[in-house]
């Protein structure tokens, strides 16, 4: 039984299948890849999905919804005829439709599903997805971020080539940026950022904006004026513009407005440039944000890769460019692309044969880690204090563990809060669940806990909880996808990632080297043992961040001081 690839988009969604032939595209009922992100009612009360609903966007504006993506996790409804429908509930639709357009061009039943999400959803967007995905009749296998599908996409067509290259992706309603390593066949991801909240669909309001405020101002100039079917009108004439835009550098509409009164409106490429310039630095960030987190500059990446319909603007490719200094890459459809990259996680999941040779890593896109409260005067605490424990952009699988003490002597429990965010506040931050910790009463020092944080490529998170003076451990789990692993299938990731949970001080190529630190300390005197001291010091630095990359770098680049020192211990 296949498993399908979606890309479940804000504008348009697609699925696709991974084949011996490489990924594959399956049409639609109307033989179209794309199937608008769309659903509505008929005259009749019957739901519309795709084209369908589209076509009756303009027409039947108060029967008919789009760009829900955005509303994924909120408490955002919308009533279509009688019934209220959640963002998840459209989406099911969506996804459902797509379902059944896979089901009758394979020939059989499917079930089982890879879903791609914007790299910045957070917990909560994500679990929503997963519901969409569970309403439609699928077993979500995994969400895979869609610059990480993209790359599969490309990387697959080039994977024994070295290289560094950036996914931009700029869909209808989402950005992603993505940071990505290529070598023997091995795809890292090594830094994410993005803005679920910014995408191609901002450009059309800002030009339905300019439109609106070029009407005469007595004839509803102002949006909040307009009847919804002329608003709608017009906003589609702004989509219209904004395309058009990408092969001419003018365009002109006829506008009837709601006195009857028709209007000509004209955008030209230079003032659209000109009213985009606020969403242009609003993409600036996250690439810039991406390139420091993954600890590069410009000229250190190789090729940026253009990915998502919205791409296509020159606005779009020409900021990229002059960041880069370089023309970015966009040699497959940047519709498609995403969908092809979640065929390519369906094969990897599906452990296709010919796939065999392909490594597929990603990474945390935000910071997981729990409420801290910190001593702020004698005697006097203040909660609600982030205290981060596994960083965005670490690779995962990843564990990563901290020691924390009881706020006073003879305390007997801890309710241990957890959350995901970069917010210094945790009231900012994504609560993601709590548990609480029975702590013996000791009314002579402070109890200590080790915390430690486990995470997942399923996107499930475990903490484990121990209370160093009992060596009783507490655990919760914290799931990506609710119900989509057994507890047994949960239990037996985790005990597969137990090499991962070793403090990397305790582990022996780890070990050993500071032994051999201490021992060369111990042999000599005056300014080589202060030498020495301050390697230590970088040494254990280094095993503080529990980073592996970075330890092996620190080993590196010590060892040839080392070497010399104990090189000048044998005389």
């Amino acid at each position: 039984m296949s498993i399908v690839g979606i890309d479940l988009g804000t504008t348009n969604s697609l699925i696709s299948v991974f084949t011996d032939d490489g990924p594959k595209l399956i049409p639609n009922a109307l033989g179209d890849y794309l199937t608008p992100s769309a659903v509505g009612l008929s005259d009749k009360g019957q739901v519309l999905v795709g084209q369908a609903a589209k076509d009756r966007l303009v027409t039947h504006p108060a029967l008919t919804q789009a760009r829900f993506k955005r509303y994924m996790g909120t408490n955002w409804s919308q009533k279509l005829g009688r019934k209220h429908y959640r963002a998840e509930d459209l989406s099911a639709l969506v996804l459902g439709s797509l379902k059944r357009d896979a089901e009758n061009y394979l020939g059989e039943t499917v079930e089982r599903a890879i879903i791609s999400v914007p790299a910045y959803f957070n917990d909560t967007q994500r679990k929503a997805t997963m519901a969409a995905g569970q309403i439609a009749g699928l077993k979500v296998e995994r969400l895979i971020n869609e610059p990480t599908a993209a790359a599969l996409a490309y990387g697959l067509n080039d994977k024994d080539r070295e290289s560094t290259f950036l996914v931009v992706d700029l869909g209808g309603g989402t950005f992603d940026v993505s940071i990505l390593e290529m070598f023997d066949g091995v795809m890292e991801v090594r830094a994410s950022a993005g803005d679920a909240f910014l995408g191609g669909e901002d450009f059309t309001d800002i030009v339905t904006k300019y439109f609106a405020e070029k009407l005469s101002p007595k004839q509803a100039s102002k949006l909040d004026k307009m009847s919804a079917k002329k608003a709608a009108m017009l906003r589609d004439l702004a989509d219209q513009a904004k395309a058009k835009l990408s092969s001419e550098h003018e365009v002109s509409f006829k506008f009837i407005d709601d006195k009857s009164v028709e209007q000509t409106l004209s955008l030209t490429r230079a003032k659209f440039e000109e009213i985009s310039e606020g969403l242009l630095k609003k993409l600036r960030h996250p690439i810039q944000r991406a390139v420091m987190d993954a600890g590069l500059r410009a000229e250190n990446i190789d090729q940026v890769v253009l990915v998502g319909g919205a791409t296509r603007m020159p606005v779009v490719r020409s900021l990229i460019a002059r960041m880069f200094k370089t023309f970015p890459v966009h040699n497959l459809n940047p519709d498609h692309v995403i969908a092809m990259g979640a065929a390519v996680q369906a094969g990897l999941v599906s452990r296709h044969k010919a796939l065999d040779d392909v490594v597929m890593t990603d990474v945390c896109p935000f910071t997981l880690g729990t409420e801290l409260s910190i001593e702020v005067a004698k005697g006097h605490h203040e909660d609600g204090h982030f205290q981060p424990i596994i960083e965005r952009n670490t690779v995962i699988p990843v564990s990563r563990s901290v020691v924390n003490y009881t706020m006073q002597k003879g305390q007997t429990s801890i309710d241990l809060r957890i959350f995901q965010g970069e917010a210094p506040r945790v009231d900012n931050n994504v609560y993601l669940g709590q548990v609480n910790i029975p702590i013996p009463k000791n009314m002579k020092k402070h109890e200590a806990v080790d915390i430690r944080f486990t995470y997942d490529v399923s996107g499930v998170l475990e903490v484990l909880v121990k209370v160093l003076s009992t060596e009783k451990t507490n655990r919760l789990i914290i799931e990506g996808n609710p119900g989509a692993l057994s507890k047994s299938e949960i239990d037996a990731r985790f005990k597969a990632l137990d090499k991962l949970k070793i403090h990397p001080r305790d582990e022996t190529v780890n070990a050993a080297f500071m032994a051999r630190l201490a021992k060369s300390y111990e042999n000599h005197l005056g300014d080589a043992r202060k030498d020495i001291q301050y390697l230590i010091g970088v040494f254990e630095a280094a095993l503080a961040r529990q980073n592996k990359h970075e330890i092996s770098e620190a080993r590196d680049e010590i060892e040839p001081h080392l070497q010399a020192y104990e090189d000048r211990s044998i005389f």
